[in-house]
């Protein structure tokens, strides 16, 4: 495992963290002072570290219980107008936002390298998603939101139109490990017609403020993106209380809390929560291929990505090919602080996660797990780096077998057959992604069916379903509820609405007929229909 040196630092001897991890360029104070006026807060200021170092990197003003309100009713005047505003002119701004984002890659990678700890080319890809995102609803939301008309009680004589408005005021609730893609929530919300409040982790605000700034560039009215910063008690708890749908992407435990709150108002809500995520190999894969695609999967963002990779299930025919593949290009990782592509993992972006990290792999250990590779915190190149890691001989009585680690640590276990594989993948109350690899795609999409997850990835770990914007993304079991991506990303964040209009006939019978005739006549009316295949 290569550790990178960042510009700046010593190359021999003891390093302090603040020495080792200095990558050098710094963010450019007009642009962190313009991000953070779009925050609506009156509260006291809290000053955010940078993993990298563990130094001071900018100062972010927290909302109050008032901010919430406050912000909930510019939202809500201002969405009056926006709901009627053309869809073609909604989806227009994110089309050009699509254009901004792209142009505009650099600033926003070191933001998110600067507030995350993570290596660039783990930050491109928080780029690629949310162009992606606003070029798909760009696309889709002119047709997905146009009225249509749907079958009537009566063939003519009834006209049934399906309108959908927008819910109003939507909540989105984004976490830490992927500020910047998980924040494309938004985007959908917005083109449906609605306004929203946005709560951001206030460790990552700035790439939500970022993207923010450039939806309003591209011509966005600013109130319809009102964004809050604070605790769950203070912010989160009222801002649910007055939004009228919720978008949540966090822990199984906040989002339970979530739905049994938004429940009791009935309003909806939409939860992509946590995952133990499984991969399965089967005996005809390619090892080598396998162990390469396993090493991204599991370890991009030091693991930190709610579709990575824990558990690896390996048919014992290739067990041992892979393993010794997977370790050799676990090996060849390149660690370190870098504002460029010259590093493969970089930190952790919290110390608590460093902490969860060490205590599963303490506990596995101490019980008897073997350690194949890495296994060491890396100080030496900033406080909260980890080495990837990956393990055997994990089992039951052991926190690393069911419990989300959200670090850089994967177990690998043998097993006979693809039964086999697919009980060890189904023993999980998780049911987020998967991932399935074989050199016959038919023989792989059979097991793949017979996996409880909400996306499964053939011959890839993640991204082949999470990248495709036209399919739906989300978990099954306690990974959560409803869908990112696809139309009911979008069709979720309205209501919809059927108008039907009576001609020349209504329900009640003409005057010539009794009711016991017209009974009849409608009986035969709706046989005929039947048998000329009308309806």
């Amino acid at each position: 495992m290569t550790a990178t040196t960042p510009a700046g630092a010593s190359t021999t001897g003891t390093t302090t963290p603040a020495e080792a991890t200095g990558p050098g360029r710094r963010l450019d104070a007009p642009l962190l002072k313009r991000l953070v006026s779009g925050v609506t807060a009156t509260g006291e200021s809290m000053t955010v570290t940078a993993p990298f170092t563990g130094e001071p990197l900018v100062s972010l003003p927290l909302s109050t219980s008032g901010d919430v309100q406050a912000a909930l009713g510019a939202a809500r005047a201002a969405q009056v107008l926006w709901a009627a505003t053309p869809v073609r002119d909604r989806a227009a701004i994110l089309a050009r936002l699509h254009d901004l984002v792209l142009r505009r890659q650099d600033e926003v990678l070191d933001i998110l390298q600067w507030e995350t700890g993570k290596a660039r080319g783990h930050a491109f890809e928080e780029v690629l998603e949310v162009a992606a995102c606003a070029l798909h609803f760009a696309r889709r939301a002119p047709r997905l939101l146009a009225p249509h008309r749907r079958t009537g009680a009566f063939p003519v004589l009834t006209r049934a139109v399906e309108a959908r408005r927008p819910k109003g005021v939507v909540c989105v609730i984004t976490p830490w490990n992927y500020p910047l893609a998980l924040s494309d929530d938004v985007l959908p919300a917005l083109v449906a017609g609605n306004a929203v409040v946005q709560k951001p982790d206030t460790q990552t605000a700035l790439s939500a403020l970022w993207l923010r700034e450039l939806a309003v560039e591209a011509g966005l009215p600013p109130a319809l993106w009102q964004v809050v910063l604070g605790s769950r008690d203070t912010v989160g708890e009222p801002l649910i209380d007055g939004a009228d749908f919720i978008a949540f992407t966090g822990s199984t435990t906040a989002g339970r809390s979530i739905a049994a709150r938004a429940g009791e108002r009935l309003v909806g809500c939409s939860l992509e929560l946590g995952g133990k995520n499984p991969m399965v190999v089967l005996a005809d894969a390619d090892p080598a291929k396998a162990a390469r695609g396993a090493v991204r999967a599991c370890f991009n963002n030091a693991g930190q990505l709610c579709v990575s990779i824990e558990r690896i299930y390996v048919d014992s025919s290739v067990y041992d090919a892979f393993v010794k593949a997977f370790v050799g290009e676990v090996d060849k990782l390149r660690l370190g602080a870098s504002l460029d592509y010259t590093t493969d993992v970089g930190s952790l972006t919290y110390q608590r996660q460093l902490d969860a990290v060490r205590a599963h792999l303490d506990d596995a250990l101490a019980k008897g797990a073997t350690l194949l590779a890495g296994g060491k915190p890396r100080p030496d190149l900033g406080p909260l780096f980890h080495e990837p890691t990956v393990l055997a001989d994990v089992t039951p009585d052991m926190a690393l077998y069911r419990d989300e680690t959200f670090g850089p640590v994967v177990a690998v276990y043998p097993v006979d057959g693809d039964d086999a594989a697919i009980a060890a993948a189904n023993d999980s109350e998780y049911g987020l992604n998967a991932s399935v690899w074989s050199r016959d795609t038919t023989h792989a999409r059979e097991v793949a069916a017979r996996i409880d997850a909400g996306t499964v990835n053939i011959n890839e770990g993640y991204a082949s379903a999470y990248g495709s914007q036209g399919a739906p993304m989300g978990g099954m079991k306690a990974s959560g509820l409803g869908r990112r991506h696809g139309d009911e990303g979008l069709l979720k964040l309205t209501e919809p609405q059927t108008v039907a209009s009576q001609h020349l006939l209504g329900f009640d019978p003409p005057r010539f007929l009794g009711q016991d005739r017209y009974a009849t006549v409608l009986t035969h009316t709706l046989t005929t229909l039947k048998r000329l295949r009308i309806r």
